[in-house]
């Protein structure tokens, strides 16, 4: 996301912001609050009672501090969120040796699947223009490895890595909402939803969904994967495609 003022987007004090206390060669007395303290201040809000309960005010209560000192380091509610998220984010995992780059492309997906699952909000949180705070720049840089080690040229690399979060997040997202709605009693696991989906599809309207769910139903159980069957094939079958672009052109 970025922030937002009456001229539009500011991408500039975003920048600030999220490299705030980064910067080499600052010198001088720090202020006890700080743009760190607020962001995990934010944080903790947010794991304890979702994103609807973070506001400035509820920060500035958590830190023991007035709204309007909050504002003097924090100037917008956007950027508060925007903080937040990448301090959220964490540190991405050590992948070591990036030489099998299926190996470390697929730890690499586990970790923000689970880091997804660990912090829903997060998913919550609008995205505006691409990543720019120090830890989702490291998150990206550690898939930028795997990746460029597996032949990809520069700007294909960054492609692949944009593709790969965008899976990861959006099949993070429908997971979740289908789980929350099964376990609110408005939604159905998926077995219930093929039930549902046999006993009230037309075969003849919709063939190819009714041997879909014919074929999940006869199938037998899939063996132990580090990744939800949902998320593997599809991130498999996209590293296939990058190995054989790079095996055609070399």
């Amino acid at each position: 996301m970025t922030t937002r003022d009456s001229k539009g987007p500011d991408l500039e004090r975003s920048l600030t912001l999220l490299w705030s206390g980064r910067t080499r060669g600052r010198r001088g007395p720090r202020s006890r609050l700080s743009v760190e303290l607020i962001a995990q201040a934010a944080v903790r809000v947010a794991d304890a009672d979702g994103l609807e309960a973070l506001s400035m005010q509820r920060v500035a209560t958590e830190l023991g501090y007035s709204t309007m000192s909050l504002y003097n380091h924090v100037p917008s509610k956007d950027l508060l969120l925007e903080v937040a998220a990448d301090v959220g984010a964490g540190a991405p995992p050590d992948l070591g040796d990036t030489a099998d780059f299926r190996r470390a492309v697929r730890q690499w997906v586990g970790a923000l699947w689970a880091g997804f699952h660990s912090r829903p909000w997060m998913l919550r949180v609008p995205l505006d223009h691409a990543p720019v705070g120090p830890n989702q720049l490291a998150w990206l840089d550690r898939l930028l490895r795997p990746l460029l080690a597996a032949g990809l040229a520069g700007g294909e690399a960054r492609a692949a890595a944009l593709h790969l979060t965008a899976v990861v997040r959006g099949t993070a997202q429908i997971s979740m909402n289908m789980a929350a709605e099964a376990k609110g009693g408005n939604g159905l696991p998926h077995a219930g939803l093929a039930r549902v989906v046999t006993e009230l599809v037309d075969p003849e309207d919709y063939p190819a969904l009714t041997a879909v769910h014919a074929a999940e139903a006869a199938a037998p159980a899939p063996a132990d994967d580090s990744l939800p069957f949902e998320l593997s094939f599809g991130v498999d079958r996209f590293l296939d495609g990058v190995e054989g672009w790079v095996a055609a052109r070399r």
